[in-house]
C-alpha cells in the first residue's frame, strides 16, 4: 500500500511540475516539485532517505511561511476565486496557489518523511 501511495504521489508530483512549465518562474517551481517527486520515485525503489527528505520539508514549510502574510490578505479579502485568469490586478492568485502548492509538499514530505524506516539511506 505504501508503494502505491509512494507512485501516486510522485505522478501528482510531475504533473505539478509539467503544468509549471510555463510559469513566469517556471525554473523555481518545476525544481521544487521536480525534488518533491524524485523522492517519492527514490521511495518507490526502496532508496528514500529521510533526511533529505525532512530537510526539504523545513525548508517548503519555511518559504510557505514567508508567502503567508499573502494569505491572509486574500483572506481579508473575502477569498475572491482563484480560477480566474491572473492578470496584475489580481496578484493574490499566483500568490495564493504558491501558498497551496508548498503546503500540499510539506504533508506529503511529511508523510515520507516517517513512513521512511530510519536506517534507509541513499548511498
Amino acid at each position: 500500500m505504501k508503494r502505491l501511495i509512494n507512485i501516486l504521489c510522485a505522478l501528482v508530483f510531475a504533473a505539478f511540475a509539467f503544468v509549471n512549465l510555463n510559469d513566469s518562474d517556471a525554473i523555481l517551481w518545476v525544481a521544487a516539485y521536480g525534488a518533491v517527486m524524485l523522492l517519492f520515485a527514490l521511495a518507490v525503489f526502496g532508496r528514500a532517505d529521510r533526511r533529505i527528505s525532512g530537510w526539504l520539508c523545513i525548508a517548503f514549510a519555511i518559504w510557505a511561511l514567508v508567502l503567508s502574510p499573502n494569505m491572509v490578505d486574500w483572506i481579508e479579502a473575502d477569498m475572491p476565486s482563484l480560477m480566474d485568469e491572473m492578470q496584475a490586478s489580481q496578484p493574490h492568485i499566483e500568490v495564493v496557489r504558491e501558498f497551496l502548492g508548498l503546503c500540499i509538499a510539506v504533508f506529503a514530505l511529511i508523510f515520507l518523511t516517517f513512513s521512511t524506516p530510519k536506517e534507509a539511506r541513499i548511498g
